[in-house]
């Protein structure tokens, strides 16, 4: 059956937009492991279009207090790399990430959206090389940032 509100020809921000509010808290954390951002994102709905969904969303994740940011980061796995990626370079990339977990107490996070799946592993390689070098308030700042860039990456996708 059928509702005014959610009709046949309804788009993923429609069926977002009208669903229970427990299952639009489960869709944003699917895209971000913070329960503050997802809450906050669905107490907002009704969203025009899904520029005006990636704006609050992005204006929600500049809003993360540390505890929040921590608890999104505890939930985040490190970016797969593409098939075929040499066994030395798995290597190198499992020791870097150990590193990184181990200075700042989480996974590292980037997003990789604008990346070529060819350009992935020296991108990776090279930003995790970098970032290791940060204090952790700065890391902080940067994987909050790598953190918002997933998070609208995932909603776009999940939404479109």
């Amino acid at each position: 059956m059928q509702t005014r509100a959610t009709p046949a020809t309804a788009t993923p921000l429609d069926r977002f937009n009208t669903a229970p509010a427990e299952e639009a808290t489960r869709t944003l954390l699917a895209c971000l492991n913070s329960p503050a951002w997802a809450h906050r994102l669905t107490a907002h709905r009704p969203y025009p279009d899904l520029t005006a969904l990636l704006a609050a969303a992005d204006e929600a994740a500049y809003d993360l207090t540390p505890e929040d940011l921590a608890e999104a980061l505890t939930a985040e796995t490190p970016p797969a790399l593409p098939e075929g990626t040499y066994a030395a370079a798995h290597t190198a990339l499992s020791a870097a990430h150990a590193a990184y977990a181990s200075r700042f107490g989480h996974a590292f996070v980037i997003s990789l959206a604008t990346v070529s799946p060819d350009e992935t592993l020296n991108h990776v390689l090279t930003a995790i090389r970098s970032r290791l070098s940060n204090d952790l308030d700065e890391e902080r700042l940067v994987a909050a940032e790598e953190l918002r860039r997933l998070a609208r990456t995932r909603l776009s996708t999940t939404l479109r």
